[in-house]
């Protein structure tokens, strides 16, 4: 039987949720359990329903148009004139590949970005843009698939553990509240 760890592996990792699902291991979790077909993820193409099909011994399925189309490599730009410094691309970058604080002027570290895309719809000035990675002069290499698998997995594992220490606050104020009374 073949588990969501061993599909999770042939998947690009990019975390971009055109599948339908929340990352690329929900997807994964789902196609193993028959809930979802190997054809939901623009990112990875044919190459990777392919590589799902050979391990799932099914027929590939051309690539599901409702979750979008194969294209080149993408990567974000931030028009850094334009930014006002909202912060609202942070939080939907599933890799910590954007920088920046609060009232400062924003930047994408390509050799991070995964090209999913989440960043462009929060902007509240349209300063962001999904180009080619291979337009860019210099830019790097797409990151390697485990390594967008373990800056996920850091920021979510960030993400839960500042989440428990609110909850474990929220809670002991709670608490002093009460003897108050």
């Amino acid at each position: 039987m073949v588990r969501a760890h061993d599909i999770d592996a042939l998947l690009p990792q990019t975390q971009c949720t055109r599948c339908g699902y929340d990352g690329c291991r929900p997807y994964a979790a789902a196609i193993a359990d028959g809930l979802a077909e190997i054809n939901q993820c623009p990112p990875g193409g044919a190459a990777t329903i392919a590589a799902l099909a050979t391990l799932l011994a099914r027929a590939p399925l051309p690539l599901n148009p409702a979750n979008g189309s194969e294209g080149p490599e993408l990567v974000a730009q931030i028009d850094e004139e334009a930014c006002i410094g909202c912060a609202r691309c942070l939080p939907p970058c599933p890799v910590d590949a954007i920088v920046g604080a609060a009232k400062q002027m924003h930047t994408v570290v390509l050799a991070l970005c995964t090209g999913c895309e989440l960043c462009v719809a929060p902007c509240p000035v349209d300063c962001i843009a999904m180009v080619p990675r291979g337009s860019l002069a210099a830019a790097p290499p797409a990151p390697a698939p485990e390594d967008n698998r373990a800056r996920s997995a850091a920021r979510g594992a960030r993400i839960a553990a500042r989440s428990g220490q609110r909850a474990s606050l929220v809670a002991a104020r709670k608490q002093a509240g009460q003897g108050h009374l």
